[in-house]
């Protein structure tokens, strides 16, 4: 359930494969760096272990997620949004609190507006909570389901997927000096042929550096690197 300023209901971004991982692989993905279609794939296990779907907002920094992933009943999510039950959820309070894992009925903190009540009149009669990270970079994952409580192994499995997508979600801290100049170059708007003319080297050369710029910022297109770039503060 959640988050300020989402971007709408049913938002999922990077889900474009349904290959399937094991715990192993969820183990080995959290100790380095890792690809935006693991990404993907961690969110597709992780939507198939919640049956009434889960929201994920990874790398919580001044108040919004890096990453926002929300697959819960679309009236739902507009009746959350419409009241900005974020500003008052106690998941989220439970979650920006500290770090660890529970069920929703296990939280004891307070809910005057009856949130859990309302996400039970869309289906959402149980579910779990998973926090991790620093709280300059909280990752905050639920998970829901209508039939019955999860079960410690079902919480367990969905630790290790949090614990993945945040280390898959970490955004990059630094760029090189090349691949800055040619980010900002096409920022200011200079076409590939323009800007390597600027920097005294070919155009092929230049798209290198593009190149390698979109794979550090695990990045599609250089568009998105642009965007990735300007909000990560490199540029």
């Amino acid at each position: 359930m959640w988050w300020a300023r989402p971007p709408g209901p049913g938002v999922i971004m990077w889900r474009d494969t349904t290959t399937r991982i094991g715990k192993s692989d969820l183990r080995g993905a959290n100790t380095g760096p890792v690809a935006d279609h693991t990404v993907d794939r961690l969110l597709v296990m992780l939507s198939e272990l919640a049956p009434k779907g889960f929201s994920a907002g990874l790398h919580i920094r001044f108040a919004a997620p890096l990453v926002y992933v929300r697959t819960y009943d679309e009236e739902w999510c507009r009746v959350y949004d419409n009241n900005a039950f974020a500003l008052r959820d106690p998941l989220v309070f439970w979650g920006l609190g500290g770090r660890g894992q529970t069920r929703w009925s296990e939280i004891k903190l307070p809910d005057p507006f009856n949130i859990l009540g309302q996400a039970r009149s869309y289906g959402l009669n149980y579910g779990a909570v998973i926090s991790r990270g620093p709280i300059s970079s909280r990752s905050i994952v639920g998970i829901a389901r209508a039939d019955r409580e999860f079960t410690d192994e079902e919480i367990d499995t969905a630790a290790l997927i949090v614990d993945a997508l945040h280390a898959g979600a970490e955004p990059p801290t630094e760029l090189t000096d090349a691949q800055i100049e040619a980010l900002r170059l096409l920022a200011e708007g200079d076409r590939h042929t323009a800007a390597a003319a600027k920097l005294g080297i070919s155009e092929s050369a230049f798209k290198a550096r593009l190149q390698s710029a979109r794979q550090r910022l695990r990045a599609r297109t250089t568009a998105q690197a642009l965007k990735k770039a300007r909000e990560y503060g490199l540029l």
